[in-house]
């Protein structure tokens, strides 16, 4: 079954939005600097749908995907 969560990376001084897959996705692509945070901190701080983690330099959430139906999907 595939996964239908996503991790928006809201970074606040460059104005930038990333969204990924998975918490390893993101440090694969940014920095722990950048965020504000390093991977084991951000996998053990509790993201949830609804509670979003914040640092000084970026605001992250996790959400679902929301999909259409189609007929070849179970």
């Amino acid at each position: 079954m595939e996964s239908n969560k996503v991790i928006h990376v809201h970074l606040i001084f460059e104005k930038k939005d990333f969204y990924f897959g998975s918490i390893s996705a993101i440090f694969e692509a940014l920095d722990a600097n950048i965020i504000g945070m390093t991977k084991n901190t951000l996998l053990h701080a509790g993201l949830a749908e609804g509670s979003p983690v914040c640092t000084r330099r970026a605001l992250i959430k996790q959400s679902h995907i929301i999909r259409s139906k189609s007929k070849g999907r179970k």
